[in-house]
């Protein structure tokens, strides 16, 4: 059986898959023409995609 710390990292693989989704689908669109917020908006893309990246790696480990 996995431990609680695989669980914890899998909820926020989720979590941070839905936020990117929000992000692409939803939150650049409503921004507009505001670069200020789309330019905050894409950092964020790119920072979640980070995340997720890592995430995935980590649990990659745990299920071996």
């Amino acid at each position: 059986m996995h431990e609680n710390h695989l669980y914890n990292l899998m909820c926020q693989l989720v979590q941070e898959d839905k936020s990117l989704w929000r992000i692409n689908h939803a939150y650049v669109k409503d921004a507009k023409n505001c670069k200020e917020c789309k330019a905050f908006w894409a950092k964020m893309k790119k920072d979640k995609e980070g995340h997720i990246k890592e995430l995935s790696a980590l649990i990659k480990k745990h299920i071996k």
